[in-house]
């Protein structure tokens, strides 16, 4: 579904992320997990057009949109839930998910949408009339995640969704991302919490600064010597 080839991103004349190639397959979950500057939210961001690549090339099923704008990357099928939730603190909940859906003309499918946000997230119906900014944090990561669906993305990028939640919401979260998959969705999840993300995901991509320093199977990377000792806490 989503290949990148050779990818390299600058920040002016720092190379954050050097030459990558990342392969996601059809309903897959995908986890980039690395410590904090190692390049996993620039990657997300050059995929969702945020950042353009300075070389290398990244496909969605078969077209290249790395030359795309984040509208045009948008209408294709692919949406973000940023790191740090990004919510639109002055507007109320429903508003918020109203704006995921902008771009849409399907008016049915997203009154359908909006129930599936409200099955998988029941608080956001009980908080629909908030503001988004007076929500806890669980509860605005649940909100920026479900905005990302109301896009109705064929790939969801989810940059750090248990970042400063509790054990609990984090929890909460991980079976909600669960979910999602088991209906069909495909995922590319950056996450800090590696052990989180391992038991998540199909396939795993370890990076370090800007590079792919390992990469394969979840449940072998899981297991890995180094990868217990570094990110594991084993």
């Amino acid at each position: 579904m989503l290949s990148l080839d050779g990818i390299w991103v600058h920040y002016g004349t720092v190379a954050a992320v050097k030459g990558i190639s990342i392969e996601v397959g059809e309903n897959e979950i995908v986890t980039l997990i690395g410590a904090n500057g190692a390049g996993k939210t620039t990657t997300l961001r050059a995929i969702s057009g945020l950042h353009r690549p300075s070389s290398g090339e990244i496909r969605f099923q078969g077209e290249r949109i790395d030359r795309l704008t984040p509208e045009e990357i948008t209408a294709r099928g692919i949406a973000m839930a940023p790191e740090g939730r990004r919510v639109f603190p002055q507007m109320t909940v429903m508003e918020n998910l109203e704006m995921g859906a902008y771009l849409r003309q399907d008016g049915a499918r997203v009154k359908r949408d909006f129930e599936e946000i409200f099955h998988h997230f029941p608080i956001l119906r009980e908080r629909r009339k908030q503001m988004a900014g007076t929500l806890s944090g669980g509860q605005q990561q649940m909100l920026a995640m479900g905005r990302a669906l109301m896009s109705g993305p064929k790939l969801l990028l989810l940059d750090e969704p248990s970042l400063g939640l509790s054990p609990i919401m984090t929890q909460e979260i991980a079976k909600i991302v669960r979910e999602l998959h088991q209906l069909g969705r495909t995922i590319v999840l950056v996450e800090q919490n590696a052990r989180m993300a391992l038991r998540l995901a199909k396939h795993a991509y370890v990076m370090e600064t800007g590079n792919i320093a390992l990469h394969g199977l979840a449940e072998d990377l899981r297991h890995d010597p180094k990868i217990q000792q570094t990110y594991l806490g084993a």
